[in-house]
């Protein structure tokens, strides 16, 4: 198993497996309500069952080459987060990220620190040529996370998500590989630091 370094803090970012259903699913309750106020996630993982699914789901992705998920540990080794390509398409060059995080973890820069290891794998490793970055219009800390990353807002799709009987406004965000490569100081095919 591998992890990847999130920082002097000693958090990580690693590969998310079904046999880690119980530990997915007891990091899901106890952040069952803060992430759920715009995500869906906690709706679906209710139970062992569930919770397995979701991360076989992701471990089928990850066998096609069409989505990933990665968990944020803190230096204990507990698993506080996720980050996601929530889908991926390598021959169109387009994936979506997403994450989500509980509440203890929350406003220590996790997040934007994990999914830039993300992104960084995506455009230079799988040759990702646009990364998207859906968001609700109403939660401030993810588009936050979008500006911290460089990403551009393409357009609002009003009204265009129902969730909890509420329909919301959707945001898209975005950066391409040449925006990428060029905030972090590379060529496109260069060595990664």
């Amino acid at each position: 198993m591998y992890a990847r370094s999130l920082g002097d803090d000693g958090a990580t970012l690693g590969p998310l497996e079904p046999w880690q259903a119980g530990e997915f699913l007891a990091h899901m309750d106890r952040g069952r309500e803060f992430i759920g106020r715009y995500n869906e996630l906690p709706d679906v993982v209710r139970d062992m069952e569930s919770s397995r699914a979701y991360l076989r789901a992701y471990a089928e992705k990850t066998a096609t080459d069409s989505g990933r998920i990665c968990g944020i540990r803190l230096a204990d080794g507990t698993l506080v987060g996720a980050v996601i390509l929530r889908t991926m398409d390598v021959e169109q060059g387009v994936a979506e990220a997403g994450c989500w995080l509980e509440p203890a973890a929350a406003g220590r820069g996790l997040v934007t620190r994990a999914v830039r290891l993300l992104i960084d794998w995506a455009v230079e490793e799988r040759g990702i040529h646009r990364v998207e970055w859906w968001v609700a219009s109403a939660n401030a800390p993810s588009i936050a996370v979008a500006r911290r990353l460089g990403m551009t807002r393409d357009g609002v799709l009003r009204e265009s998500y129902l969730y909890r009987g509420e329909r919301h406004d959707m945001e898209i965000w975005s950066v391409l590989a040449p925006e990428w490569r060029a905030a972090h100081g590379r060529a496109a095919g260069a060595e990664r630091d």
